[in-house]
């Protein structure tokens, strides 16, 4: 009888026991692999950033909108290549949980700053060609089944409509897109800055200002003297700027969640720990089961070292399958996670080094419930072993 066979019948010898903690090593290898996607789809969204591209938002708050007037001014500083506004609207699609990013731009340039939106179904044309046309994420059309041509009404709530608060914002849906980066969402809802711009000021009478202006710059500018002369330059202006590098400014939201990486590392190690004292357990009452066992082989003439490893290989065997069934149950939850913390998490993924970290936590758990097992069936006498009770 070989030694996978002996490990086999000797693990599956309590299979309740083995079962139970196979699967309680499975959970935990599927909680490290859940959340520390979440820590990398948040660290993603900023290393992604592209750096040519900067924000420019309010000093005082992300809240605080800017006048239109200050693109015009961003616009001659020499450096910049392109400025683009960007309006949050945040409306409502049917009821409030229906959460997803909705922004007013200037089509065009957003279209020449983003190079990572890639038009999968319809085009960039349709959308440019009417002011009601809508560019909408894989993301969207995933979640609420959309199709191009679909009318969406979204409700106004910071911007009404001016027949009423109770009257939608009509958009149809022109194209569909698809990011090839993690900075950039899969759920964002895209339309003319021009249509909002002209429906607000009909509402309330006054043109609306900008939430934040997205400029590029020059491959060979200097980009931390144009966030200087952007600061500077609206230093006494009716609203301060702080102008910020894509990657910083992606940080911000990131900085939100707290310290996202303690937490995570905090209830990762403690449920490892528990895991691990489990597994240590259960190869601690497995191995006195198999004092005698072990006594009989090692007069049949096994080596101390060949009982060494086939110990060892007992813990890892039951840790692999385990982490093996954690590992993909992250892998086949990973669209359905995606889908349902969308709106917090877009574009998360479970990428490979998160799987390697997993299958590295699964080794080591395996070596330390193995080795006190090991090393006990290794030091004791054929003659101890015989005479166990």
């Amino acid at each position: 009888m070989d030694f996978l066979t002996l490990t086999r019948r000797n693990l599956w010898r309590h299979p309740l026991r083995t079962t139970l903690t196979c699967g309680a090593i499975a959970m935990a290898v599927f909680l490290v692999c859940t959340l520390r996607s979440l820590v990398t789809t948040l660290d993603n969204s900023a290393v992604a950033s592209r750096n040519e591209r900067l924000w420019v938002q309010s000093a005082v708050s992300l809240f605080v909108s800017l006048p239109q007037s200050y693109q015009a001014k961003i616009e001659a500083i020499d450096g910049v290549d392109l400025v683009c506004k960007w309006q949050w609207f945040g409306g409502i699609y049917i009821e409030p949980k229906n959460f997803f990013g909705q922004f007013a731009v200037d089509p065009e340039k957003a279209l020449s700053l983003y190079p990572e939106l890639t038009v999968t179904e319809g085009s960039k044309e349709a959308f440019l060609g009417s002011r009601q046309m809508v560019l909408v994420g894989q993301g969207l059309v995933d979640r609420f089944g959309w199709k191009l041509g679909d009318k969406v009404p979204i409700m106004g709530t910071i911007f009404p409509h001016p027949d009423g608060a109770d009257t939608p914002w009509e958009f149809e849906i022109a194209a569909i897109y698809q990011s090839s980066k993690p900075n950039v969402d899969n759920q964002m809802f895209l339309f003319h800055w021009d249509y909002f711009a002209e429906t607000v000021e009909t509402a309330s009478g006054t043109a609306p200002d900008v939430g934040t202006y997205v400029v590029r710059t020059h491959p060979a500018s200097d980009q931390s003297a144009i966030m200087r002369e952007i600061d500077t330059m609206f230093e006494n202006g009716p609203q301060r700027v702080q102008a910020t590098t894509e990657s910083e400014f992606q940080a911000q939201f990131v900085s939100m969640y707290g310290n996202v990486g303690f937490f995570v590392s905090a209830i990762g190690g403690a449920v490892l720990l528990a895991i691990l004292l489990a597994a240590l357990n259960t190869m601690l009452m497995s191995a006195r089961e198999q004092t005698r066992d072990v006594g009989i082989l090692k007069a049949l003439g096994f080596s101390d070292g060949r009982l060494f490893a086939y110990m060892l290989g007992q813990s890892f065997a039951l840790c692999l399958v385990g982490g093996a069934i954690g590992v993909s149950l992250a892998l086949l939850l990973e669209k359905g996670i995606s889908k349902a913390f969308a709106a917090m998490l877009p574009n998360y993924a479970v990428i490979p080094q998160t799987i390697v970290l997993a299958v590295g936590i699964t080794f080591v758990i395996g070596l330390l419930a193995g080795i006190l097992p090991a090393l006990r069936a290794r030091a004791i006498l054929p003659v101890t072993a015989l005479s166990d009770r």
